[in-house]
């Protein structure tokens, strides 16, 4: 499994320990600064992207001495930087795509980047948001196992107008065959019982978020 991990430019206090994923992650992007918290966590950064106008001429010079390759765009263009490393990463086949620095800073930018999930689902392609105290994932109808991997809640999030037959197995709040609609909070701040559980559901699609207050 081919896996890409990706660096937006959001808040670095958002970011978590960039190392603990450095023999998960085959190939690494930076997006814009990005490309900067990498060079500074020492990673290999394999393309580093955008307008780079996020950083300083001495930062710059910092993300151009660690990329293999350094593409750089107008500042007046279609799509974030964000958006260009994932179009980018879909056409190296990728399996699964880890984005980092794309929660925390501008509102409408951690939207947008959630929403990029989508996008990704349709093609197939495994995604996961991560920052230091959450995880976020988009999954379409089906059966899954899950385990809290340390974090303290568990969140199910209807993305589509409805989500249809949630099932939840070995949770503090079970369901049974439960219908959750777009602005539902019913799903929200679960905990597992045990390492692990299951979900289900048979129509729509859902925000799965794993979180904590601080990660140990």
């Amino acid at each position: 499994m081919k896996t890409i991990g990706i660096i937006g430019n959001g808040p670095k206090n958002m970011l978590p320990d960039l190392n603990q994923y450095q023999y998960e992650v085959d190939f690494w992007i930076g997006a814009d600064r990005g490309a900067l918290y990498l060079a500074e966590s020492n990673l290999n950064i394999d393309i580093a992207l955008g307008d780079f106008d996020s950083v300083s001429d001495e930062e710059k010079q910092k993300i151009n001495k660690h990329a293999k390759k350094v593409l750089t765009y107008s500042t007046e263009k279609n799509y974030t930087d964000l958006e260009l490393a994932i179009q980018i990463a879909s056409d190296l086949q990728v399996d699964r795509i880890l984005l980092f620095g794309v929660t925390g800073g501008r509102l409408d930018h951690e939207l947008m980047n959630i929403q990029l999930l989508y996008r990704l689902l349709q093609k197939n392609v495994e995604a996961k948001i991560i920052d230091h105290s959450n995880q976020i994932e988009m999954v379409e109808s089906g059966k899954y196992t899950i385990n809290n991997q340390g974090y303290t809640y568990i969140s199910f999030i209807s993305f589509t107008n409805k989500v249809e037959g949630l099932t939840l197995e070995g949770f503090k709040y079970p369901l049974i065959d439960q219908t959750i609609e777009w602005g539902s909070s019913l799903c929200i701040s679960n905990k597992l019982t045990q390492k692990k559980g299951t979900f289900s559901f048979r129509a729509g699609i859902l925000l799965l978020i794993k979180s904590c207050d601080t990660i140990q």
